[in-house]
């Protein structure tokens, strides 16, 4: 089962993630995609942490999640926007190439028999990124949503906290 969850920054994502991996087990994973990349970034680590108790297990893993072995789990992947940026960066912010390692890692991962709560922002719904980096990373979050969606069971939309099923 692939559960998508997708919406603005502070709209209540992960927090109905993480309500959602607690009804289906009592012992989730929670697989955390983020590079330190300066100390405010640091600051809403340490928040996330702080929001889930000692049940959880976390696993940090920026882009191979495929070598996880997690048949049988439920694992909250938070999230695809910070690791499709690690793709990114290490392609020297090549679009086609990013895009396309990050499908591949992403059904490589799916190869295996779990239950998936994946996490992402929606980007291309405000203002107009200036640079040109900007917007070939809001396209590469476009495209990536909508392949992950394609392959999820469930996909919800976060509004103010409030999830609505798109599929």
């Amino acid at each position: 089962m692939i559960y998508f969850i997708t919406g603005g920054q502070r709209s209540g994502k992960s927090a109905f993630a993480q309500k959602l991996a607690k009804k289906l087990s009592p012992k989730p994973v929670y697989l955390a995609t983020s590079r330190v990349w300066d100390e405010n970034h640091r600051e809403r680590i340490k928040r996330h942490q702080a929001d889930r108790d000692s049940s959880w297990r976390t696993i940090e893993e920026e882009k191979y999640i495929s070598k996880h072995l997690l048949a049988g789990e439920v694992v909250v992947l938070d999230c695809v926007t910070l690791w499709l940026t690690n793709f990114f960066t290490d392609t020297n912010f090549n679009l086609a190439e990013a895009l396309a390692l990050a499908k591949k890692e992403f059904t490589n991962f799916l190869n295996q028999n779990f239950t998936l709560i994946a996490i992402s922002n929606e980007l291309g719904m405000g203002l107009h990124a200036e640079s040109e980096g900007g917007r070939n990373f809001v396209d590469l979050q476009g495209w990536m949503n909508q392949f992950i969606a394609e392959k999820a069971d469930e996909v919800f939309f976060m509004v103010s906290g409030q999830p609505l099923k798109v599929k």
